[in-house]
């Protein structure tokens, strides 16, 4: 998976003078929140699949984490540039289960320590709290969800814009949003 992810963003450079926004919202362990009929989110730790840590780390952070080492160099180059990673309560407090609120904490101090070393730089970090978004795999598992106060992703994506063309922006690096 490393080699596609490395070959969109070299097509990606290839085709464009550099990357000016990257947002991070790629994340694993949504899968089979229900498995064998029974819903496993909520089910506390020691009950919980361990393939579900795995992929929150390897298909979330851990991927999180790649993408911004490879926007990172076109971002230093041009002294510009915005990374959001979506992240979520659960860094902050027990929201579901353990697993996710370790990996959404894991999310929100990457964002802080990629921002000091970015700042220099001119390129902002944020972690961005959309709250529950109505994704595919959420949507899936509606109806063990309270959806009275989740977003759409185009939501989400409008926040952003307004982020990004905010002129003071640099306010915001290492900060939840």
């Amino acid at each position: 998976m490393d080699a596609e992810v490395t070959a969109a963003f070299k097509h990606v450079a290839g085709q464009t003078h550099g990357i000016d926004i990257l947002v991070n919202n790629v994340w694993g362990g949504y899968e089979r929140m229900i498995e064998d009929g029974v819903f496993t989110w909520g089910k506390p730790f020691w009950e919980q699949p361990l393939w579900r840590w795995d992929a929150m780390f390897g298909a979330g952070v851990r991927a999180h984490y790649y993408a911004s080492q490879l926007a990172a160099p076109t971002m230093v180059a041009r002294k510009r540039g915005l990374i959001v990673n979506i992240s979520f309560w659960a860094a902050q407090k027990h929201i579901a289960n353990v697993a996710y609120g370790v990996s959404k904490g894991a999310t929100d101090k990457m964002t802080a320590d990629m921002a000091v070393e970015l700042r220099p730089h001119g390129v902002t970090v944020v972690s961005l709290y959309p709250g529950l978004v109505r994704t595919e795999k959420v949507m899936e598992a509606a109806e063990w969800l309270d959806l009275a106060n989740s977003e759409s992703p185009e939501f989400v994506g409008r926040a952003i814009a307004a982020l990004a063309r905010d002129p003071q922006v640099m306010r915001h690096t290492g900060a939840v949003s």
